[in-house]
């Protein structure tokens, strides 16, 4: 072992000095950190325990290593507080001064430390000042809050890191939603109320035009499914103010209203095609007339089979289309034959 010169052991000494400085102060900001009181105050469960019980070792050996590094640094400050060294001395500080010291790893480890503890309080803060404004708008009209704050306050303070920043916003977007129900109850009643009114009136509709579009042309059609009355009954049902359950009734009937709105688009559809192409055989027949053809035999002919096709009832929209494209292409053709 080569003995350090006091200049040497006095560059140590300073080296030892300003490490112990740097890792008592983060340790100080850790031990006052948000995060670390959340979790003293709550103790973790599921992904938040299981990050925890790694991290807590770490920093229970950050300060382990502390303690000991201080009380070496302070025996090897008492030595060389001697006036005079002899190589006693030297040789004493230097098995000290290189038999230990702050490990390469520490400020990695500190890192990994207030990592852990800066997430678990940007869930929290997140959570909190997402409901904070949910919580005053159910005080301000006098309604309890959903049992769905609850269980979001329970897994923020027990298990913040199984949630995303993402997750936290989602769940607050659904609660502000459960919230405005739950604060407006009266109108959100009236309103679903009105939203089934639309939905037995599209009902009827879809099942006219299916009615009408079956005895206008040829087609298979689904019955259109009449859920208003069970929906009704399950408005009906709710006495109590249950956010939850309004709102997954509302969805359903948002849903019911736009499977019915699909069936009276299919039935109105078929029902706009043959009117289009009712309307594009006369404008055809009037081309016709300007051109001079309209007493041509094939052209008469191609006519009336078009229109025959289309005065049936139910009337076949493939064998109209076809006939009705025949009907131009010979007027085409014949054009092209008078140039």
């Amino acid at each position: 072992m080569e003995i350090l010169s006091n200049s040497d052991i006095d560059r140590e000494l300073a080296s030892w000095t300003d490490q112990v400085g740097e890792l008592s102060t983060t340790l100080v900001d850790i031990d006052n950190h948000p995060g670390l009181q959340h979790v003293r105050a709550y103790p973790p469960v599921g992904a938040t325990a299981d990050r925890w019980a790694g991290i807590e070792m770490t920093l229970a050996r950050l300060w382990e290593d502390l303690a000991s590094v201080t009380s070496t640094l302070q025996s090897a400050q008492g030595v060389r507080g001697r006036r005079k060294l002899d190589d006693d001395d030297r040789a004493s500080l230097t098995r000290m001064l290189e038999s230990g010291g702050l490990a390469d790893t520490t400020r990695a480890s500190c890192a990994d430390v207030t990592e852990f503890l800066d997430a678990v309080d940007a869930i929290n803060t997140r959570v909190a000042e997402g409901i904070a404004p949910l919580l005053k708008q159910l005080d301000d009209a006098g309604a309890s809050a959903p049992s769905e704050i609850t269980d979001l306050l329970t897994v923020s303070a027990t298990d913040p890191l199984s949630m995303t920043a993402r997750d936290v916003d989602n769940r607050i977007a659904t609660l502000a939603e459960l919230v405005t129900l739950q604060a407006n109850w009266p109108d959100a009643i009236t309103a679903t109320q009105g939203r089934l009114d639309d939905l037995r009136t599209a009902t009827q509709q879809a099942r006219q035009a299916r009615i009408d579009a079956e005895r206008v042309v040829i087609a298979t059609f689904e019955s259109a499914p009449d859920t208003e009355p069970e929906l009704r009954a399950e408005l009906v049902a709710i006495t109590q103010p249950d956010p939850a359950a309004l709102r997954s009734l509302q969805a359903r009937i948002e849903s019911a209203l736009e499977m019915i709105q699909h069936h009276d688009e299919l039935a109105t559809g078929l029902l706009d095609r043959r009117a289009e192409l009712q309307g594009r055989l006369k404008a055809y027949e009037a081309k016709a007339a300007r051109l001079g053809l309209a007493e041509d035999p094939e052209l008469l002919s191609s006519h009336q089979i078009a229109t025959g096709l289309l005065s049936r009832r139910p009337c076949e929209l493939k064998a109209v289309t076809r006939a009705v494209a025949d009907y131009q292409q010979l007027i085409s053709d014949k054009r092209g034959a008078l140039r």
